[in-house]
């Protein structure tokens, strides 16, 4: 029985998981092959894809960008940390776990910033109406990503400095992500509610059709959306649950099985970004033709 920090790289924890870190370091790098593949492939996608918004389009290719970041970097730290473990590289170990961390959490916190603007825009697309596409414009979406960005990247520092600080920083910042979702999704289909309520009262067949075509079409764009948004969450609450389990052990003493535990939910964390690929191609229409027209070209199909 050690603290958690004394077992993250110690020669005492070879013994209690030498198999499981080579595990998790195959399956890390599976991850990340498919991750950097098929988010590869979307931001080709996106970038032929011209029916979307463009701030929308501009969110997508955000948080596609972030996915790739975490394939590129994130999951191949992930899985040198695994790997130095039974072959007792122990500075190799450190220096990969904390870079593990500090990318992680940057670009952890810029999905989640990310997948919350995307929760905003779907709200003001239904309510803006005409003035959505002058209100919601590049320039301001680009301003928004940029202050995600920068957010994340002190989320991340902090991690460096003080790690306690980092933590108060994810218990203020991701619960609030969350709560604006929630409150823009429950808003999206409130509205949905008054207006179907309004179209069944209509009784001019002509003048509710185009309404309901509207309608429709905005459903599967927020529907979409909320898929990734329920992907993330289903992806990371496992992760955060073993961490706040940790920082309450930390105080005490407990077997060195937690690590794998926290490495599992570090993985499945990181299976996020091969994950949104699928959910795009899936539940996106627009992004789902500019897939198979890419691969057609790739392979030289007419």
């Amino acid at each position: 029985m050690e603290t958690y920090q004394e077992l993250l790289c110690s020669p005492s924890s070879v013994g209690g998981f030498q198999k499981q870190s080579i595990h998790l370091a195959l399956v890390n790098v599976i991850f990340s092959l498919t991750a950097i593949l098929g988010n590869s492939l979307i931001l080709v996608a996106l970038r032929k894809e011209c029916c979307l918004h463009p701030p929308s389009k501009l969110l997508y290719r955000c948080l596609a960008t972030t996915d790739l970041l975490v394939g590129l970097v994130s999951q191949p730290l992930h899985a040198i940390y695994w790997i130095s473990i039974p072959n007792e590289h122990w500075n190799l170990c450190r220096y990969s776990r904390n870079a593990t961390y500090v990318t992680i959490y940057a670009f952890c916190g810029v999905s989640l910033g990310t997948i919350t603007a995307i929760s905003i825009d779907r709200p003001l697309a239904l309510l803006l109406g005409l003035r959505y596409k002058q209100t919601v414009t590049l320039k301001r979406t680009n301003i928004i990503l940029a202050a995600i960005w920068v957010l994340s990247g002190v989320a991340a520092l902090c991690y460096i400095l003080d790690y306690r600080i980092n933590l108060w920083f994810a218990y203020i910042c991701v619960p609030s992500y969350l709560v604006i979702s929630i409150f823009s999704y429950t808003k999206i289909f409130r509205t949905l509610i008054h207006y179907q309520a309004q179209v069944q009262v209509d009784v001019q067949l002509q003048s509710s059709q185009p309404n309901l075509l509207n309608i429709s079409r905005y459903k599967k764009v927020v529907y979409s959306a909320l898929w990734v948004q329920l992907a993330l969450v289903v992806c990371y609450v496992p992760y955060t649950i073993v961490d706040i389990v940790i920082v309450e052990a930390s105080r005490k003493t407990f077997s060195s099985h937690l690590i794998v535990t926290r490495g599992i939910a570090a993985t499945l964390l990181y299976s996020n970004s091969m994950l949104n690929p699928f959910l795009y191609c899936w539940k996106i229409s627009e992004v789902r033709q500019a897939v198979k027209q890419t691969i057609r070209e790739a392979f030289c199909c007419p």
